[in-house]
């Protein structure tokens, strides 16, 4: 898929974003077909937006052509007691998520990094939100790699308070709890990959050979710890990580362009 395709393809995909309603998947000239199409429309988004990329959200590989990884815009990337996005199907649709955040450039290279350099990397670590859109109509049955080029439903990032590193890097298991009102939702919760730092160290390492290049102050973040969560909006939600930290949030709806 040559650069002007990619860019079409972005464009497309770009303005989706701006849209609560559900949208018709690619024209099948600009429908990607392998993991370097999807990547090089995400690549074209991200140069279309003329923002930096803030975050990445990764797991490790489903299969190999089925990578999960898709870049953060630095614009979409909140923190504070409110969060404003994007309704999906009329509700708040949230990941819990730990984000570790660089603090040392780590240039692309073609020789792997090792774990412990890039933990010595990874400097602050917060509780997080990974805020989701499913764009596409279930009826249009969509690609795989046309989600992966569209960000695979990613709509930004919420960054909430910091947690303890070293507990950070160990939680596999968490204990959640989501308060709206007198409503409290009680999760086990459990990382899909059980270390939450073993995608980062594939993420890494992979995209560094495509000449990626990761710098300090991105926000990486690598699965739920409860799957999608259906929030309602307007209303204070008082999150809770047992043992690790908790805080307040309001979602507030994006306004919808028709």
């Amino acid at each position: 898929m040559n650069k002007d395709v990619c860019l079409h393809a972005a464009a497309v995909l770009l303005k989706n974003r701006n849209t609560s309603l559900k949208v018709p998947r690619l024209k099948p000239e600009l429908r990607p077909k392998s993991i370097d199409d999807a990547l090089g429309i995400q690549a074209a988004m991200a140069e279309l937006r003329q923002d930096s990329v803030g975050g990445w959200k990764c797991l490790l590989p489903i299969a190999a052509d089925k990578l999960i990884v898709a870049p953060i815009f630095a614009d979409d990337i909140q923190s504070g007691r409110q969060c404003e996005l994007m309704a999906d199907t009329g509700v708040a649709k949230v990941e819990p998520e730990i984000a570790f955040v660089l603090a040392k450039d780590l240039p692309a290279q073609t020789d792997d990094y090792s774990e412990a350099q890039i933990n010595d990397a990874i400097g602050d670590c917060h509780m997080a939100l990974e805020l989701i859109q499913r764009r596409f109509a279930d009826s249009e049955q969509a690609s795989f790699f046309e989600v992966l080029a569209d960000g695979l439903v990613n709509q930004g990032l919420f960054l909430g308070p910091k947690l303890d590193k070293q507990k950070a890097l160990a939680a596999s298991l968490i204990n959640l709890s989501i308060t709206q009102g007198d409503a409290t939702q009680l999760y086990d919760g459990k990382h899909p990959n059980q270390n939450p730092v073993s995608p980062i160290y594939w993420l890494i390492n992979y995209m560094s050979k495509r000449g990626v290049s990761f710098r300090a102050g991105q926000a990486l973040i690598t699965g739920s710890y409860a799957g999608v969560l259906e929030l309602a909006f307007d209303c204070l939600n008082d999150i809770e990580y047992q043992h690790l930290g908790a805080y307040q949030i309001e979602f507030i709806a994006k306004k919808v362009h028709r």
